[in-house]
């Protein structure tokens, strides 16, 4: 009886669109989550940078017409490009992770767990495997029909927004500023290359050759220019938070404050009053307190324009519809 209350407490504080469930293939696939997480647990560590790949994956999936899994979809031949072609798209990992997820699945309950569900059940598992914080996952997504290049391109935050863009892009998906600082705090994990911001940001700021961003310290700046991102199209790897790239905690946060958001958009949270009062309640507060805040929003996300019930369908294979 608790636990039914509970279920039925949480189901009544989501938004209409989105009636998932604590544990909604009980029944359906009694062993799903369990299935997902030792998998997660066995091979996450023979790869701990999928955890930040994973996690982008699961954010790409929900901010394109929600999370349904449209980011997995291949395109056809003679169809039109898919979500996964498009340029923010081209450096997302994992799509083979969670294929063999997939495949454990199906073998234990053909054609019941979404490849939706997949997706936000790994990029949970897959963070708190790599020492991360734990969120609810409610499940009961179903999987889209329809995966389109254009909308990635055009929906999707891009490293160079201002505060102004990445706040209307949050709100336009039914997440607050606070929900913008939260999730932007995935970047404290995770690597990017010179080739996704160098050009703008280090080598050719308002284009103007060699000019640098002033938003970002000069040290900073002069160290990256030196020792990482020499030319336009260098592919170099740089991490997210220096020194700290695979640890999630609050660092992210501390070198924003020191001018040292390695995208625009991630300085970008410093110009707005609402969104620094954030940041700096979040470092006044414990690992524990941001933890809990960022796993709020996570579950907040993963809900964003969901289809449930009879809505799209559960995919055999994660990158083509059912014939």
């Amino acid at each position: 009886m608790i636990g039914f209350t509970i279920l039925s407490l949480f189901a009544s504080s989501m938004p209409p669109q989105a009636q998932l469930q604590l544990g909604f293939y009980s029944e359906s696939c009694p062993n799903a989550e369990k299935i997902v997480q030792d998998f997660v647990n066995e091979e996450i560590h023979n790869a701990t940078s999928l955890a930040a790949t994973l996690l982008r994956m699961h954010f790409h999936d929900c901010f394109v017409r929600g999370c349904d899994a449209s980011i997995l979809l291949n395109s056809t031949s003679g169809g039109e490009a898919v979500e996964r072609e498009s340029f923010p798209n081209l450096s997302v990992r994992g799509y083979d992770f969670i294929d063999r997820v997939k495949s454990l699945l199906e073998a234990e309950c053909p054609g019941i767990v979404s490849c939706a569900d997949t997706i936000a059940l790994v990029a949970r598992d897959a963070i708190v495997a790599t020492g991360g914080p734990f969120w609810r996952v409610p499940t009961g997504r179903r999987d889209g029909l329809i995966s389109l290049q254009s909308e990635a391109t055009t929906q999707l935050p891009s490293p160079f927004d201002n505060f102004t863009t990445l706040e209307t892009r949050f709100a336009s998906k039914g997440l607050d500023i606070k929900d913008l600082v939260l999730l932007s705090a995935a970047h404290t994990i995770g690597i990017a290359h010179c080739s996704a911001f160098a050009d703008r940001r280090l080598l050719n700021f308002s284009g103007v050759l060699g000019a640098v961003d002033p938003s970002m310290d000069s040290e900073y700046a002069a160290n990256l220019k030196a020792n990482k991102c020499k030319t336009f199209n260098d592919t170099t790897i740089v991490e997210m938070n220096p020194g700290s790239r695979k640890t999630f905690d609050l660092s992210y946060y501390s070198l924003l404050l020191k001018r040292q958001g390695l995208f625009a958009s991630d300085q970008a949270l410093t110009t707005n009053a609402t969104s620094l009062a954030i940041i700096n309640q979040l470092l006044q507060g414990s690992l524990e307190n941001f933890f809990r805040e960022f796993g709020l929003s996570m579950e907040k996300m993963g809900q964003i324009e969901v289809k449930t019930g009879t809505q799209g369908e559960v995919r055999k294979h994660c990158a083509r519809v059912n014939s």
